[in-house]
């Protein structure tokens, strides 16, 4: 069995939400615009 680097994995993980944090709020503005220019 392959050991499990138990640093890297948490380093990752973190880095993903982190960059969740930011990407959800970001994508739904898009959403937004592009709904708002459709609807005109």
């Amino acid at each position: 069995m392959a050991s499990h680097d138990m640093k890297s994995a948490e380093k990752t993980y973190g880095g993903f939400i982190s960059m969740l944090k930011w990407a959800i709020p970001v994508i739904a503005i898009a959403t937004l615009i592009v709904i708002a220019l459709i609807a005109e």
